[in-house]
């Protein structure tokens, strides 16, 4: 199971992906499958083996000149090659790794174990990489959903698998029990993808409280952003560019709060509290790890129907949905319509732990079965 090198599993704050891992490999270890994982020596989550090349995390070298971190994910990956010529009871390989993972995989060889690579991102930021990607009928691949498998490029789309959506431990765990509040909530990294300015502006035109979690980059709160506000690297950023243009002129800490990142039972409190969880999604979300976290703590869903929204949220069930951004202010004050306890028992019956598990073994016996 391949990590990747830019945080620990699990992270101590963002970390999607990460979070991912961390949820799948104690359900799988429980039913049986022994775990080597490749991730960084500060991870904690219990495996069967450990392949490491950085003590730390290199999420920060991610906003470095390319020339300074181009070799960050190739050291990692070398070491994940070592591992597997140096062992022979690996049956196969799960891989998370934009881009150099499934390079990786392909570059095997035909001896090599059977490789799947899980896409969590954006299927059209590589052209040239997806649309003439050729496993060998070693290597396939499986989306976080239907609709951004369905926007693959075709080449890709040959080596599908089929599709895990993701989970969360959330919806194993017994609910956090604390009132709800009269805000709501866009939680996820500042980007433009995510629409936190669009957000921010319909609160303060529908007249709604806002509070904002998640980094702006790599900065996790405002003391970390204002200590890098003369750092050039901090100026190219463009996720930084973003929320000092567009998000921050209408973060006013009255009507819309910006909390930075929130962990842990903090996090939990702070989503559970809200009367909704806003998504006003501006691409094609292709997996959704915070909206399964939101029904897994009884907050209703209100977002913008697109990318995978459509096939983890029953419209007027678990949530409310619209194609118009306008609409989606004036649905924030008609979230206290859905139930939280129908919520709940939405995350309980499809986004466990165990059930995104229980669905990789089928994956994994299907490509073994192939091979």
């Amino acid at each position: 199971m391949n990590a990747g090198p830019w945080l620990p599993v699990p992270p101590a704050g963002y970390g999607g992906i990460e979070n991912i891992v961390a949820a799948l490999v104690p359900e799988l270890r429980r039913l049986g499958v022994e775990v080597v994982l490749a991730t960084v020596g500060e991870s904690t989550i219990e495996a069967d083996g450990r392949v490491s090349v950085f003590d730390r995390g290199q999420f920060g070298a991610i906003q470095k000149p390319y020339n300074q971190a181009v070799g960050v994910v190739q050291a990692h990956q070398h070491a994940v090659v070592r591992a597997l010529r140096e062992r022979d009871d690996i049956d196969l390989i799960h891989d998370h790794v934009e881009a150099a993972g499934l390079v990786t995989l392909a570059s095997l060889g035909a001896d090599a174990p059977p490789g799947l690579q899980t896409l969590h991102w954006d299927l059209h930021k590589h052209p040239e990489l997806y649309s003439t990607f050729d496993g060998g009928g070693r290597v396939h691949v499986n989306g976080v959903s239907s609709s951004q498998l369905a926007r693959a490029p075709q080449a890709l789309r040959d080596h599908s698998i089929g599709h895990v959506h993701l989970s969360t431990p959330l919806a194993a765990e017994a609910p956090v029990e604390v009132s709800k509040g009269s805000y709501a909530i866009v939680l996820g990294r500042i980007n433009p993808g995510k629409g936190q300015d669009l957000a921010a502006r319909l609160a303060h035109r529908h007249g709604f409280d806002l509070v904002l979690a998640g980094p702006v980059g790599p900065y996790r709160n405002a003391a970390e952003l204002a200590a890098a506000e003369s750092d050039p690297a901090a100026a190219l950023n463009p996720d930084v560019r973003f929320w000092r243009e567009q998000v921050a002129p209408h973060v006013d800490g009255v009507r819309v709060r910006w909390v930075g990142t929130v962990t842990g039972r903090d996090r939990d409190l702070l989503l559970a509290g809200a009367r909704s969880a806003l998504f006003p999604l501006r691409w094609e979300e292709p997996g959704g790890t915070a909206v399964v976290e939101s029904l897994a703590l009884g907050t209703p869903v209100v977002g913008i129907a697109r990318g995978c929204l459509p096939e983890l949220i029953e419209d007027g069930h678990s949530g409310l949905l619209t194609d118009s951004e306008e609409a989606l202010g004036e649905l924030v004050g008609k979230a206290v319509t859905i139930d939280p306890q129908a919520c709940r028992a939405e995350a309980e019956r499809r986004f466990t732990p165990a059930v995104m598990a229980e669905a990789y073994v089928s994956l994994y016996e299907k490509i073994r079965n192939r091979d």
